[in-house]
C-alpha cells in the first residue's frame, strides 16, 4: 500500500513541476520587462532542479541527484550574473 502511495505522490509531483516549468517558460517568453524574464529563468532552474530530484527518487538513480546539484550551482551563478548586468550594465568590472 505504501509503495502505491509513494508512486502516486511522485507522479503528482512530476506533473505539478512540469506545469510550473511551463508557466516559467511562459513568463520568460511573454515577460514585458527584463526583470520578469530573470525571475522566469530563476523559477525555471529551481523547477528543473526539483524535477530532477523527484525523478531521481522515482528511478533510484544517483545521476539525477548529481545533475540537480550542478543545475542548482549554475542556476545561482547565472541569476547573480543576470541581476548584476541589469543593475549596472556590466558583469565583470
Amino acid at each position: 500500500m505504501s509503495a502505491a502511495i509513494l508512486f502516486a505522490a511522485l507522479s503528482f509531483a512530476q506533473i505539478s513541476l512540469a506545469l510550473a516549468a511551463g508557466c516559467a517558460c511562459y513568463r520568460i517568453i511573454r515577460g514585458p520587462r527584463a526583470q520578469d524574464r530573470v525571475i522566469g529563468v530563476d523559477t525555471l532552474y529551481v523547477t528543473a532542479m526539483l524535477l530532477f530530484l523527484v525523478t531521481g527518487m522515482r528511478t533510484n538513480s544517483s545521476f539525477f541527484f548529481e545533475a540537480a546539484m550542478v543545475i542548482g550551482v549554475l542556476g545561482f551563478v547565472a541569476t547573480v550574473a543576470m541581476a548584476k548586468f541589469l543593475l549596472r550594465g556590466e558583469v565583470i568590472e
